[in-house]
């Protein structure tokens, strides 16, 4: 799911408030907001973007390159896919920022704990 600001959203998970002494062991599941921010967190690795550079330069030019260039091309490629692949298999973590209606701000909030309202 991706959500996107102005949204509404509820939150989907019970969430224990602790910071503040007057709302403390408050829990605040089910409560309707506004999405205000978005915040997506691609930690990509050089060996993952070097992995997508050369994968695409392979997949474009590959067939037209001459045979050992493709070659050691190719053994690049494949020794930064285990990078890839690892990259791959971590989900794209993105937090947001949701304004609900009694007034509370949670920030940094997973995206998974809301559901579009």
């Amino acid at each position: 799911m991706t959500l996107k600001a102005g949204q509404r959203v509820v939150l989907a998970a019970d969430t224990r408030l602790t910071d503040s002494d007057e709302v403390a062991g408050v829990v605040v599941g089910g409560t309707g907001g506004t999405v205000e921010h978005v915040v997506d967190h691609q930690d990509e690795s050089d060996d993952v973007r070097e992995y997508e550079r050369l994968k695409s330069l392979l997949d474009a030019f590959g067939r037209d390159m001459p045979t050992e260039t493709r070659r050691q091309l190719e053994e690049k490629v494949a020794s930064l896919e285990s990078a890839w692949n690892a990259f791959q298999e971590r989900a794209p973590r993105v937090s947001v920022r949701v304004r609900f209606d009694n007034g509370f701000i949670l920030d940094g909030a997973q995206e998974d704990v809301f559901v579009p309202a």
